[in-house]
């Protein structure tokens, strides 16, 4: 007889953790539906997510290097996965709620503009007169209103906990059915791994592509970077002399274990120490249970900075982006005076909400390329 999802709930109940979010105990959905027969709530939510508009057009967005700068560097797409498979790995090892922590890596970054990050500072400041722009509030943006797929609802109707989770910082979704929103200190434990796997992916995977396409050297980072260090020496202690492309997968594989080690480490003695009992006493910490050691923390600095200036920064990666950049602001600003060329959904939508706002919600859901087309079909050049 197929599994239904009263059985996978019992499952959850005798398998996770106390302090696990467990998927019956979901605070619901905006507008009320049948539950499913083969999934969890999170189960649902995830699938959910997978087949939106909005995910699949993260193929095409960029994460360091401008999109289609070349076919092995990693776009918006392929990082929201590596972050959706380290949120497993740490959920599991702490005995919480896999399908919760990977449904919100995997819908975290659906609200991010075209030209990563240099285009959510640039539509930032575009919209600083009316409400500015931030991909975490755009996510859930998406999530509750900009899809339009299911005839009963506007955006996805996900669960409250996957929707606390996109909030990030901000103050959480007010739970169905209630007037006014739990005032809590952080989010689930699941959300917080979600958040933490996050940095784990994208500054290990930077590095990748880095010296992928040559803006980074080993032989500086063996001098400059601990963490690179202590992770090379592991793998020459274990494996020897590797060819180099094995050698680089090997100790970028070494510096995520390592991470991820620490951070079960950490979080397992907090979680112990703070003698929490529900998912709500997670909620209720004054400071976040899912984190790094203060040495790690330290480490991960220093990382940081190195990437700023030897690669975030290098005129290889900055200056294609700024270029990118500079299309979308003469885009957003010829289609503020030209609303005829946009579709019908958005112009409808700014009867609601503006034209600003929803001038900002159709450009910050387009593509890389897309972007660059429209500016040169409108504008009739390139910058």
């Amino acid at each position: 007889m197929p599994v239904q999802r009263t059985e996978l709930e019992a499952r959850e109940r005798a398998i996770l953790a106390p302090y696990a979010q467990n998927s019956e105990s979901t605070r619901g959905r905006i507008c009320d539906e049948e539950p499913p027969t083969w999934r969890t709530q999170f189960q649902r939510d995830r699938d959910r997510v997978i087949h939106s508009r909005a995910f699949r057009r993260l193929e095409y967005k960029t994460q360091v290097f401008l999109n289609g700068t070349g076919d092995h560097l990693r776009t918006r797409l392929t990082h929201t996965m590596e972050v959706a498979a380290i949120s497993r790995n740490i959920a599991r090892a702490l005995r919480l709620n896999e399908d919760l922590s990977e449904t919100i890596a995997l819908a975290h970054d659906l609200g991010h503009s075209p030209f990563g990050h240099n285009g959510e500072h640039a539509l930032d400041r575009l919209m600083k007169d009316h409400g500015g722009f931030e991909h975490n509030r755009q996510s859930l943006r998406i999530v509750e209103h900009l899809e339009q797929k299911y005839p009963r609802f506007s955006g996805l109707n996900l669960t409250w906990e996957v929707r606390e989770g996109l909030a990030k910082h901000a103050a959480p979704p007010p739970a169905p059915g209630t007037l006014s929103p739990q005032q809590f200190r952080q989010t689930s434990a699941e959300a917080q791994i979600a958040n933490l796997a996050d940095e784990i992916a994208y500054y290990s995977h930077d590095l990748d592509d880095g010296l992928d396409c040559g803006l980074l050297e080993e032989r500086k980072l063996l001098n400059e970077v601990e963490v690179w260090a202590t992770a090379a020496r592991a793998v020459k202690r274990q494996f020897g002399a590797l060819p180099d492309e094995s050698r680089r997968y090997y100790t970028i594989r070494q510096i995520i274990d390592d991470q991820v080690t620490d951070v079960v480490s950490t979080t397992e003695k907090g979680l112990t120490a703070s003698k929490v009992a529900c998912a709500d006493d997670v909620r209720n910490c004054r400071t976040a249970l899912v984190r790094y050691s203060p040495v790690r923390k330290k480490l991960n600095l220093e990382l940081r900075r190195y990437l700023y200036q030897n690669l975030y920064y290098n005129p290889v990666v900055h200056e294609p982006n700024q270029r990118a950049v500079r299309m979308l602001r003469e885009l957003f600003q010829f289609l503020l005076e030209h609303p005829e060329e946009v579709g019908g959904q958005a112009r409808r939508r700014a009867q609601a909400d503006g034209w600003h706002r929803a001038l900002c919600d159709y450009i910050s859901g387009m593509t890389d390329r897309y972007c660059i087309q429209e500016h040169q079909r409108l504008l009739h050049r390139t910058s």
